[in-house]
């Protein structure tokens, strides 16, 4: 592998330099050798997301890397354990460096050194020499490393090309606000004693669910710089909206900065006759003193706030609603089923066929409650009986403040959203902690401290990502999918493996479409606008949409899945996104993205699921999972291969839990051997097996196996030796079509009777196609080993009647099992040249010497192959003396 690096307690210079040398050698792996300064930390927990994935030195087997690309230093010592790399023969290194020359620098293959003002810089020229355009987050990154290294344009090694190559990055879309908030200045005693007045000053007002902070200070001469004293308090306490007042004399100065679209500071300064823009503002006010200045200022940052509505976009919809008539007991049963505490009681239960929503609110039932009264024997009542009648609503307009003043104030778990006296939606008190505590800027900085700061903001916009990562036609087609959706009245998501691997920089066009609505009405529509066809599965509620170029896309309704008992098919409704996300496997496959034209690329995350992929853990979103669907089991083991993730302590526990209830004879056996298959499908699938043998799984694979409970040397070796063979014929770049796991199958059993194969077949219920040709590529690769074994001197002739009707699986698996290596060369030979053979003289011609097709046909053709093989027969015209002098015209039969 190629690893990207830097030295231990990288800067921003160092990070940018990083990822822009990504840019250059895409295939490469981004490596910390050591720790990062906390300014670096915060910054790639707040701003830069899981745009590159970082690994650490531990993660990395180093005697596998083959060039080493070091940025921001050339001495060996600053790149901690990676130093080893240099020890490794024929590896090679790249350098890109702007500190002068030092004893002890590496020297490198390739090394791009100047004297700049950052190393950065550097990368900035090269990309402008080549025609690279960076991304914003790029660019704002790149920036970022150069205001630093070069102290914002001060320090003495600042270099014209520092300048330079700062606009060019402005140019192309790099965020100042963002390089502000991390680049820090240093500050005089004065500035900092003023910096210090102002916190003692400040005082915070919760205005419409909004934070504002407002200080103000008096002081007899002006202050110079007063602005940049304000900003810098800002990044300091991490305040989202902050107006200072500085009352000099007769006048006061209002200098106002907002970092949210709630609050427009540049609207409240032209309120004083000041100016400015949404995000920083100023305005010198004339005859109010500093407290009627600051009075006014709060009256008028009343009217002016804007309040982001939010109940519509949280709540979970549709909602699962009972009427009173409903009996407790059978409530209890729905709130079990659907992992709910809460049920609201309506007059209408609506109808999810025609889009209709519950209507009519008259209360809501608990679990507790509902689990109190069955205890007494009171199940049987219906739930109006004990129903909570008082409960407030709140419209789909409503805010953050509305949200929390109604779970707070009035103590409801469950905050029904109304449009009319149509329920919409609801919302929950873990709906609002998730918000909460997923989003940084609504927790103390206090509360938030090194790696415990979420990585991830819970929605992020992954627009700039898709265009990074895939072909221009499918960002096309996912549009298309929202403006269809929208133009439908519904939402429309991509969602599951697609998004993982988005975020892992992985191209995916696998793609797995959602839909809050009606999923086949919509694939209808779609494939009737793309001139496509529908092939949609009613009782799934879900749709495959082929085109005419053959690209697809699988469309499914949003859906809840419950099991009526464990390991049983899923009983499938309609549901929501979030529920839909909460039925999947595993929390880094549990995310989804907006394709709607308003929110098109806004990641949906209500599980935190982007720190599980960030972390590679592999982990359930409840601990029944396993139970309720024990193929799970296979694919967590899956992923952990080929993820290089890790399934996390708790989930193997669960794993272990399940495998001891024994629930693998309870399940659909043609699920289970889908997942065996696509374990077998993996490049190597001896880690999972070996993992699958760890979890003691193989009595439920293969009962008959011999050895069943262990991975020997043997069974190995048989592995080993299919994956060469698979290895060597994907080398040679044949047309014909492999299926791989039928290669791993057959080395499997390559020590149990075909009677056990079979018995394999029929309990995992295999397709007879692939029935037969297991069957038959055993049988018959096991019988010509044997012949071969006790013939190592074989003509090609022989060769080619020995192996010709054997498919390319029973091949390989004839080198996998082969003893000798001749009988390897023999399959090597027939695979790369002897089943090519044709013979010099065609049907067509035959016919015209006089020949009538029938059996000798065919046995003049045969023999024509086999003397062409061994040599004897080279050219067409010897061909047609041999056959001549073989196969006389005038002995042929008569019609």
């Amino acid at each position: 592998m190629d690893i990207i690096t830097t030295h231990i307690g990288a800067d921003f210079d160092s990070l940018a330099a990083m990822v822009a040398a990504k840019k250059l050698y895409p295939d490469a792996e981004l490596v910390f050798p050591g720790s990062q300064e906390k300014s670096v930390r915060d910054y790639l927990a707040q701003e830069f997301r899981n745009i590159y994935e970082f690994k650490k030195v531990k993660h990395i087997d180093l005697t596998r890397v083959q060039r080493l690309i070091v940025v921001d230093t050339r001495q060996a010592g600053r790149i901690g354990k990676l130093a080893e790399c240099l020890d490794t023969p024929g590896i090679v290194v790249h350098l890109y460096d702007h500190h002068p020359d030092a004893p002890g620098d590496m020297r490198g293959a390739q090394e791009t050194v100047a004297p700049f003002g950052s190393t950065t810089t550097i990368f900035a020229r090269l990309f402008q020499e080549q025609g690279i355009v960076p991304s914003p987050d790029e660019t704002t990154l790149m920036a970022l490393g150069i205001y630093e290294d070069t102290g914002s344009f001060l320090h003495s090694s600042t270099r014209p090309e520092d300048l330079a190559a700062a606009s060019w990055l402005l140019a192309h879309g790099a965020n100042l606000d963002i390089v502000t908030q991390f680049v820090s200045r240093e500050l005089s005693s004065e500035q900092i004693s003023l910096i210090s007045q102002l916190q003692q000053e400040a005082q915070s007002y919760v205005i419409r669910g909004v934070t504002v902070v407002i200080s103000k200070l008096t002081m007899a001469d002006y202050v110079d710089d007063f602005a940049v004293i304000v900003q810098r308090l800002m990044v300091m306490e991490n305040i989202d909206v902050l107006f200072a007042l500085l009352s000099l004399g007769e006048r006061t100065y209002l200098i106002a900065r907002s970092r949210i679209p709630e609050v427009n500071v540049g609207a409240i300064a032209r309120e004083f006759g000041g100016g400015g823009h949404a995000a920083a503002a100023s305005a010198t006010i004339r005859d109010l003193t500093i407290a009627e200045a600051e009075e006014q200022l709060v009256g008028l940052i009343h009217r002016h706030i804007r309040p982001k509505a939010v109940a519509g976009e949280l709540m979970s919809s549709p909602v699962i609603t009972v009427t009173p008539d409903v009996s407790i007991g059978q409530a209890n049963q729905l709130m079990t089923r659907y992992n709910i505490t809460v049920l609201p009681v309506v007059r209408d239960n609506g109808g999810q066929e025609n889009g209709a929503h519950p209507a009519g609110l008259l209360g809501m039932i608990s679990r507790m409650v509902a689990e109190k009264a069955i205890f007494h024997k009171l199940g049987s009542l219906p739930v109006a009986d004990y129903m909570t009648t008082e409960i407030a609503t709140i419209p789909e307009s409503g805010t953050l403040a509305d949200i929390q003043r109604l779970i707070v104030e009035n103590r409801q778990r469950l905050i029904p959203v109304v449009r009319g006296e149509a329920i919409v939606g609801v919302i929950t008190r873990t709906d609002l902690l998730s918000l909460l505590v997923h989003d940084p800027a609504h927790l103390s900085p206090d509360l938030l401290r090194g790696d415990e700061r979420p990585s991830v903001e819970r929605t992020r916009n992954l627009a700039g990502v898709m265009t990074q990562v895939l072909p221009r036609d499918i960002i096309v087609l996912l549009r298309e999918i929202g403006e269809t959706a929208a133009t439908l009245g519904c939402n429309a998501y991509v969602a599951g493996g697609f998004v993982r691997d988005l975020l892992l920089h992985v191209r995916n066009t696998d793609i797995d479409i959602v839909i809050e609505g009606d999923g086949i009405l919509f694939a209808r529509a779609l494939a009737e606008q793309r001139h496509g066809m529908v092939h949609p599965h009613e009782k799934f509620g879900t749709a495959t949409v082929v085109f005419p170029d053959l690209t697809r896309i699988d469309v499914a309704t949003a859906r809840l899945e419950y099991y009526e008992h464990p390991a049983a098919m899923p009983t499938v409704e309609h549901s929501s996104i979030k529920l839909d996300l909460y039925r999947r496997d595993f929390t880094i496959n549990a995310m989804a993205i907006h394709l709607n034209p308003q929110r098109f690329g806004t990641l949906v995350d209500y599980f935190n699921c982007q720190n599980d992929l960030k972390e590679r853990r592999i982990q359930v979103l409840h601990n029944l999972s396993f139970v309720e669907d024990p193929t799970r089991i296979f694919r967590a083991i899956r992923f952990e291969g080929r993820l290089d993730c890790t399934i996390t302590r708790h989930t193997e526990k669960l794993i272990k839990n399940t495998v001891q209830m024994n629930l693998f004879d309870r399940f659909e056996e043609p699920r289970f051997f889908h997942e065996l298959k696509l374990i077998l499908s993996e490049d190597d699938p001896t880690p999972a097996l070996r993992r699958m043998a760890s979890f003691k799984l193989f009595p439920f694979l293969w009962p008959d196996l011999r050895p069943n409970l262990k991975i020997d040397r043997r069974f190995r070796h048989f592995l080993t030796q299919a994956g060469q063979a698979i290895s060597w014929f994907k080398l040679l770049y044949l047309p014909d079509k492999l299926e791989t796991w039928m290669v791993y199958l057959l080395a499997i059993m390559s020590r149990s009777r075909t009677k056990e194969l079979i018995a394999f077949c029929h309990r995992f219920d295999l397709p007879p196609r692939q029935r037969r040709k297991l069957i038959a590529q055993k049988t018959e690769a096991e019988r010509i080993a044997q012949e071969m074994q006790k013939r190592p001197f074989l003509r090609p002739s022989e060769i080619y009647w020995l192996l010709h009707e054997l498919d390319i699986e029973g091949l390989l698996y004839l080198m996998t099992i082969a003893r000798k290596r001749f009988i390897q060369q023999a399959v090597s030979l027939y695979v790369t040249t002897l089943r090519k053979a044709t013979p010099l003289v065609g049907g067509d011609e035959l016919k015209a010497m006089g020949y009538i097709p029938g059996p000798q046909f065919r046995a003049i053709r045969n023999h024509l192959i086999e003397m062409q093989l061994d040599g004897e027969v080279t050219s067409h015209d010897q061909a047609l003396a041999f056959i001549r002098g073989a196969y006389p015209v005038d002995s042929q039969p008569r019609r």
